[in-house]
């Protein structure tokens, strides 16, 4: 199983101090939480994609590449790339490149984000979001599998023997997970392609979570890729830890009560008992997170926020630490020791490529005989 975090580059001030950090601190600050994860021994760091204030990562590619150069073993991803709004051409090479400067530590989570104006500042009509999301991944899914491609759509201009350059490498897309909080046209998509599904899971009950991923699930069976327990989900989840639980809350209170998403809303107490927040002790945590198998079933892949809310880089490095020394190694342990041998892991490009090559050998096999 995959641990590791995301973060939806927000710049949010710090209600403790009243600082508020500009652009340039945060978009460091990033490279350094990235840095850090893979030091305290995490697996995945991904980055949303926004294109309106008060956020900064308006390229995640661009920020990814920059960590790629810096890191050895940290898969990188996407928390949110916009498939409504982004031309699909575009992330088809975009993700290619990347996959190359990365050695293929490379995959990525496709949504329709949550900001309603950046569909007509791209040209988009948000009442068509879904058959957006439907008709642009159809036409990536093609670009990276085919080499010569011939295609028309209804929302964009048709391609007549186009190749997206460079070619993924090794021939080898990055894997896809579809990221999705409440639509299950989503999950459908996901299901079809036999692609992995990324429940966001921050802010709603986990019967709403368990529903969404069930559906997932059934129609993956449905589309012949495997039985339901072998479908490929990730989530989301918040957290923060002292190693004392009433330190803890005391500490994040004023951060929970002013978050420009959640801020002056339920309280800490009712939002930590409603949904997967954390906020207590390491062992808190492992437990909730433990907790999460109970309604969704084995799951490949576990992201925690971190860096939101106006937390400074200095609590954020020490929540990790926590995170990678104290957290992390038991939900590994724990998390392994309870799936069956039949559920498969968070695909790589490594696991991946060796899957094609096994199957190309057993054609050639196949074809000799």
């Amino acid at each position: 199983m995959q641990f590791g975090i995301f973060s939806v580059s927000d710049i949010t001030t710090d209600p403790t101090t009243g600082h508020t950090p500009t652009e340039a601190e945060r978009i460091k600050d990033i490279v350094t939480i990235a840095k850090h994860a893979e030091q305290v021994g995490l697996d995945v760091f991904a980055l949303g994609e926004h294109h309106n204030e008060p956020f900064f990562s308006s390229s995640p590619t661009t920020t990814l590449a920059y960590i790629a150069a810096q890191t050895s073993t940290l898969q990188l991803s996407t928390a949110t790339t916009l498939i409504t709004t982004n031309d699909p051409v575009k992330i088809a090479e975009d993700f290619a490149m990347l996959q190359h400067l990365a050695d293929g530590r490379v995959d990525l989570t496709l949504g329709r984000g949550n900001t309603g104006p950046v569909y007509p500042w791209f040209g988009k009509d948000i009442r068509a979001g879904i058959p957006l999301a439907i008709e642009n991944y159809a036409l990536l899914h093609k670009l990276w599998r085919e080499h010569t491609v011939d295609w028309k759509g209804k929302y964009r201009t048709p391609l007549q023997g186009f190749t997206s350059t460079p070619r993924p490498l090794d021939e080898i897309p990055p894997f896809v997970w579809h990221g999705s909080i409440r639509s299950p046209e989503i999950a459908e998509q996901a299901a079809f392609y036999g692609d992995g599904f990324f429940a966001n899971h921050i802010f709603w009950p986990a019967s709403h979570t368990q529903r969404m991923i069930a559906l997932y699930r059934e129609r993956f069976a449905h589309y012949g890729h495997g039985d339901p327990d072998q479908a490929i989900v990730g989530l989301g989840g918040q957290v923060f830890m002292n190693k004392n639980s009433q330190d803890a809350k005391k500490a994040f209170r004023p951060y929970f009560d002013n978050a420009p998403v959640y801020g002056h809303g339920p309280s800490m107490e009712d939002f930590t008992s409603q949904t997967p927040l954390t906020v207590g002790s390491p062992q808190e945590v492992i437990d909730k997170t433990l907790g999460f198998r109970e309604y969704v079933g084995d799951y490949q892949r576990q992201l925690f926020l971190m860096d939101h809310a106006g937390l400074p880089l200095k609590t954020v490095l020490e929540q990790l630490d926590l995170l990678g020394a104290e957290v992390v190694p038991v939900l590994r342990k724990e998390f392994a020791a309870r799936k069956p041998a039949h559920v498969p892991d968070a695909p790589t490009h490594a696991s991946l490529l060796a899957a094609s090559r096994l199957a190309a050998s057993r054609q050639e096999e196949v074809a000799a005989a």
